[in-house]
């Protein structure tokens, strides 16, 4: 028989990446995104970081292991910590209050603007020429 492993789930978003993060309990805390060590997948260690920043908040140990795909790298690492400060509220809600004042519980909603017509860019408009 296979053995039971428990988790909590939650969603993660910044931009146009998502993450979706499992944390289990462990002696250690580890982190595997999309099958690799965080070391491994960011390429930053200021981003390893940024992932791994409510657990170093709060001292707390867990296994997480995260699904992410969409953005750039740092957008996926700031996915990742959403969906570990959401995971972690549900495990234990007291924690809640010292996440949301260090702002990983809000889901950072700036995104890039549209391009419009007559434009270049979003708000760049073609070069004019007086004469």
């Amino acid at each position: 028989m296979a053995k039971e492993t428990h988790y909590t789930e939650a969603v993660g978003r910044r931009k146009t990446a998502t993450a979706r993060v499992r944390i289990s309990e462990a002696k250690s805390p580890s982190m595997m995104v999309n099958g690799k060590t965080a070391a491994e997948y960011f390429p930053l260690e200021q981003m390893v970081k940024t992932a791994f920043a409510p657990m170093q908040m709060l001292g707390a140990s867990y296994a997480v292991s995260a699904r992410v795909h969409g953005g750039g790298h740092k957008a996926q690492a700031e996915a990742v910590r959403h969906g570990l400060s959401r995971a972690m509220t549900e495990l234990v809600p007291e924690q809640r209050k010292d996440l949301k004042v260090r702002g990983f519980l809000k889901r950072d909603p700036r995104a890039k603007e549209r391009k419009k017509f007559g434009l270049k860019a979003a708000r760049r408009a073609p070069q004019w020429s007086k004469r």
